[in-house]
């Protein structure tokens, strides 16, 4: 199953119940207004809105998760490395890392994803 596209505004929306879940409806409208700024009658319609794209369910007004962050996260950076980088990830890594640099911790980080990667195979 792909994971639906989940919007900038929408995203900082699960961002609040990744952390926050199973959570009842009026208190992520409280959260939504405390740290979106978003009026009731917003966070209703985002809700309502990823309930119908399959992002979360709204049942007896609790509200829960049904794609992780990890899984947007992984859909959001294939599109990226297959619309801006004609899906070549060692493109998306020199381009990623050209400009920026990397502390030792990162690259050792970097490494042993490589090589648990490359063990897995």
């Amino acid at each position: 199953m792909d994971t639906p596209k989940i919007f900038e505004s929408e995203y900082r929306f699960c961002l609040l119940l990744w952390e926050n879940e199973p959570i009842k409806s009026s208190e992520l409208v409280r959260l939504c207004k405390e740290h979106l700024g978003w009026k009731p009658t917003t966070t209703y319609t985002v809700i309502k809105r990823l309930s119908e794209r399959g992002v979360l369910k709204n049942e007896n007004t609790v509200v829960t998760s049904l794609i992780s962050k990890d899984e947007v996260q992984a859909s959001e950076i294939d599109e990226l490395v297959n619309k801006k980088f004609e899906g070549s990830f060692p493109s998306f890594v020199a381009a990623f890392t050209k400009n920026r640099k990397m502390s030792e911790r990162e690259i050792d980080e970097v490494q042993k994803l490589i090589d648990e990667y490359r063990k897995g195979l």
